[in-house]
């Protein structure tokens, strides 16, 4: 059986970038991709979510960025990953829905159902978007409408004359409110905590200091926030219109979830249609329990991008590096980590 150098698991935006770095050293390594074509997450993003609502998409190495800013961004992104992986000819194999990694003295064995990939290094960007975070909350099994987490949503109009209730303090709560609140009867927005509003221009110092915060979650152990948490929120133009109807008045947790509605902490049942759980994702790092690279803290400690239980393997889109411009520069670490683990290994066997 070949032994490669490098197996990367995910071809999304980190798993791309880390495959043309490895590339460029020269390094033999595949890509294990779960999905039936290129574009990772974009591929399964909701239908009225544009380029621009995105703000973009960083460019990935040796590339422009993907332009059509009022284009449907689950079509101009996997289109663009689709171009990539042709031009730099990429060795992606798919669909391969990797189950587990193992130890195999000093290699890795990467196992998909009845098929296997031996490695020295591994690099996992599988991200978050096949986690959805769905938190338990009590009496939500005798709700008698219709629970939906972002990771399936079908887009305004099937809220429409509906009330709904949206869950979440993040950014994407905010943007489907907008696009919700102006069709649906009418729309309860609650979330844990007060959410925190940014008052000031993003700029790129901000933005820095933002993913330092986060990088510091992974390299101390703890399980990495989203960088959104620590950015604070924004409301554009588009949702204006929800602004205006009050969409944006936030309401403390409800205490239960009753059949026809949801119980506010006062003791109201606010009766709903919908609950739209917009809670967020878990990194989709499952697969890699095996190897036992978590700490006591609960995430996995990472050094750059390296496992500090386990130096054979890299994350990338994993905390810091979950945004497309974060993801770029965690590929191209990724791959001088791999690079420095393959030295240290061939210097050890001469000697």
């Amino acid at each position: 059986m070949e032994t490669y150098d490098a197996v990367v698991i995910g071809a999304g935006q980190a798993g791309l970038s880390a495959s043309y770095h490895l590339q460029r050293r020269g390094i033999p390594h595949v890509v294990l991709d779960a999905d039936e074509s290129p574009g990772g997450a974009w591929r399964h993003r909701w239908d009225s979510l544009t380029m621009d609502d995105v703000h973009g998409i960083a460019a990935l190495p040796d590339a422009d960025a993907p332009g059509t800013p009022d284009g449907r961004a689950n079509q101009v992104v996997p289109a663009y990953f689709s171009d990539y992986e042709r031009a730099h000819d990429l060795p992606v194999l798919r669909p391969v829905r990797v189950d587990r990694v193992e130890e195999r003295g000093d290699l890795l064995v990467v196992h998909a159902g009845d098929r296997s990939w031996t490695t020295r290094t591994l690099v996992n960007a599988t991200g978050t978007w096949t986690q959805p975070h769905l938190p338990y909350y009590p009496g939500a099994a005798d709700f008698r409408g219709e629970q939906l987490h972002t990771v399936s949503y079908p887009g305004p109009e099937h809220f429409a004359g509906k009330r709904v209730v949206v869950v979440g303090g993040g950014a994407s709560a905010v943007q489907l409110l907008g696009e919700i609140a102006p069709v649906a009867a009418d729309t309860l927005w609650v979330t844990r905590r007060e959410p925190v509003w940014r008052t000031d221009d993003f700029n790129p110092d901000a933005g820095r200091a933002a993913v330092a915060l986060v990088e510091e979650r992974v390299r101390r152990g703890l399980p990495p926030a989203s960088v959104v948490s620590v950015t604070g929120l924004a409301l554009r133009e588009q949702e204006r219109a929800a602004s205006l109807l009050g969409a944006y008045e936030r309401h403390p947790m409800f205490s239960r979830i009753e059949p026809d509605g949801v119980r506010l902490p006062d003791g109201e049942v606010w009766p709903a249609d919908v609950i739209l759980w917009a809670t967020g994702f878990r990194p989709a790092v499952n697969h890699l329990a095996p190897l036992h690279l978590r700490s006591e803290h609960g995430g996995i400690q990472l050094d750059g991008t390296t496992a500090v239980a386990d130096p054979r393997v890299q994350l990338v889109g994993y905390g810091p590096s979950a945004s497309t411009i974060g993801a770029n520069r965690a590929g191209r670490v990724a791959a001088r980590g791999v690079a420095a683990w393959l030295a240290r290994r061939d210097t050890e066997d001469v000697a």
